[in-house]
């Protein structure tokens, strides 16, 4: 039977053979989370994922959500799946169980999502939204407001919004107009319009509680004055019991082109009366709180990107071993085949499946930094993580999300005419999944924070952390004789980013800053290009030396798919990467000096 969703033992490769992530269980924070636990918890969210949830895919697409009377309804085949969500505890899966966590590791979560999000993105869109609500409340927010709101958001009881984008300001939040009037008893007074508030209205839970950037009157101008407020849909007594309607209203929702089952509502404060929240934090804080959850919201894009293209590929793969169209292209038999015995077909999976394979192994490893440094008793090993974190988290979220439109593209042209109906999922997967490359951030803005922000943080030290994760996987690698061709094509690429990088550091800095923002996005894609190639060439190293250990049968064919992922990328894709590489070195000015009136269109 065919798998969909994630393979089984891809995921079991990633988490047990290349990090080995149950070796966590040897530290009192995760002792709970051995290796039997693990895989229970994995084929539990699997069961979950394809049982449960996935049934309500195609539903969610097709019945959507809608907007009647001020009030916002999705399928009703949503409720019993977020039902299920709250029984398995997987709103909050990571964080303090004493308020409703599992204290679960990130790398296992992550690996879970390939099944949860996958089944259904919508809908875990909107209750992803949970755990990143739930640590702003946790780590800043008030005795009182953790005590009245954060069990019930890490429980999924209640859900949880980021209420940040105005029609005014969507990337510049520091043009934001919404305000607020401190009262006599402490709360805050909100007037304001709010727009693409994912979850912002929804009747699947009793509450839900936004998290709201705001000015309060007379603060300073820009992002030093903004403040984080929390606004609850309904206000919350003192003994936690759901009290009146709060003035803060879903005016409509998105017709979109894809990810129809979560309601991307536009909200406003305070138009009908008195619309109360309770500050976060400090005053004039809320950007620098809001920022400090964003390596984890944009993490979760890549997630959600990962899992749609795993999808596709396993859709396409099953598709294309029983599709019986044309004769081989070689040989006397002149019968039809399946087209998986086409060589072009046989590219586009190949392209698919190393691509999904590099990109959860980045994933993944960038998860286990977050519970490496969390176990870390070291404060030099806890910053070395951190910059690692720091590094990679624009290409987990930018390079990720642009490579898995690209293989949910591929996956419609597997199917060819068939692909473009609604006959099967691969269209709308291409169409949910195009999202991620704009929200938490366009992937334009993520290479902007690489160059800009990332690779010039101490003195370059974030990237050369990187480099020498690289370097090490190298070593490694050049050990096996049947790798030493790879090994070597990817440490030239190496060697050639490092160049590349050190110049972009030197133009942003100078005379040329905007040329070399011009190749900002080709950075990022040559960065990704070679961690994929680094990803793969070590999953490489793990599978080669287990085939010279004698396995046979299904174990064999699967490590032998990994040598033919990391040849095809490392042979295939590295090549044009060098390509790229050059082009940025020559800065080509064309795109500064053009003029508006020569773009033409008048």
């Amino acid at each position: 039977m065919a798998q969909v969703l994630a393979d089984r033992r891809e995921m079991e490769f990633v988490l047990h053979e290349q990090f080995e992530v149950s070796r966590l269980s040897e530290h009192q924070e995760f002792s709970e989370f051995n290796r039997k636990t693990m895989d229970m918890i994995m084929a539990e969210v699997r069961t979950l994922a394809i049982k449960e949830i996935l049934p309500t895919l195609k539903i969610g697409d097709q019945t959507g959500c809608r907007y009647e009377g001020g009030k916002v309804t999705v399928p009703p085949e949503f409720k019993r799946a977020w039902n299920q969500l709250i029984r398995g505890g997987w709103f909050a899966p990571c964080q303090n169980p004493e308020w409703g966590g599992q204290g679960m590791p990130h790398a296992l979560h992550v690996m879970a999502q390939n099944y949860l999000i996958g089944a259904n993105m919508a809908l875990l869109m909107v209750a992803g939204l949970n755990q990143g609500a739930g640590r702003i409340i946790e780590q800043f927010g008030s005795d009182e407001q953790k005590k009245l709101y954060l069990e019930n958001i890490y429980t999924g009881q209640w859900s949880g919004t980021m209420a940040l984008t105005e029609s005014e300001c969507g990337s510049n939040l520091g043009d934001l107009s919404t305000s607020a009037v401190k009262n006599e008893d402490g709360t805050f007074s909100l007037t304001g319009n709010k727009i693409f508030i994912s979850g912002g209205d929804q009747d699947m839970t009793e509450n839900i509680i936004h998290l709201v950037l705001a000015r309060i009157v007379g603060a300073p101008e820009g992002s030093r004055g903004i403040s984080l407020f929390v606004v609850p849909k309904f206000h919350v007594n003192a003994d936690g019991s759901v009290g009146e309607r709060n003035d803060m209203v879903c005016t409509g929702i998105e017709e979109k082109m894809g990810l129809h089952g979560s309601p991307t509502c536009s909200m406003a404060l305070g138009g009908r009366g008195k619309c109360i929240g309770t500050l976060v934090g400090e005053e004039n804080k809320g950007l620098s709180m809001m920022f400090l959850m964003m390596n984890e919201a944009r993490l979760m894009v890549g997630a959600q990107a990962l899992s749609c293209a795993s999808s596709a590929y396993l859709y396409a793969l099953d598709y294309a071993r029983q599709r019986i169209q044309g004769p081989p292209l070689s040989g006397k038999d002149r019968a039809s085949v399946a087209i998986i015995n086409h060589p072009d077909v046989r590219r586009m999976l190949l392209t698919m499946k190393c691509h999904t394979e590099g990109m959860r192994s980045l994933l993944c490893y960038i998860a286990f930094l977050e519970d490496q440094k969390k176990t870390s008793k070291d404060s030099r090993e806890k910053e070395r993580y951190q910059n690692l974190i720091e590094i990679l988290t624009p290409v987990g979220k930018g390079y990720v999300t642009d490579r898995a439109v690209d293989v949910c593209n591929l996956a419609v042209q597997v199917f060819g005419g068939y692909g473009y109906t609604s006959e099967f999922p691969v269209e709308q997967l291409l169409r949910d999944v195009r999202i991620t490359t704009i929200y938490e951030g366009t992937n334009g803005i993520q290479a902007m924070d690489l160059l800009g922000r990332k690779l010039a943080m101490k003195n370059m030290g974030l990237f050369l952390d990187l480099i020498n994760e690289i370097k090490t996987t190298l070593a490694e690698a050049q050990m096996i004789h049947s790798l030493s061709a790879l090994s070597g094509k990817v440490e030239t690429a190496v060697n050639t980013l490092c160049q590349v990088a050190e110049k972009m550091d030197e133009s942003v800095r100078g005379e040329a800053v905007l040329r070399a923002y011009a190749f900002a996005n080709p950075f990022l894609e040559a960065t990704g290009d070679v961690i994929m190639a680094w990803m793969l060439l070590w999953r490489a190293a793990i599978a080669e030396k287990k085939l010279e250990k004698g396995v046979e049968g299904k174990e064999a064919d699967f490590y032998e798919g990994q040598l033919n992922s990391a040849e095809f990328f490392i042979s295939g894709f590295l090549p044009v990467t060098m390509g790229k590489m050059a082009s940025i070195m020559d800065l080509c000015s064309a795109a500064i000096n053009i003029s508006d009136a020569s773009f033409g269109g008048k």
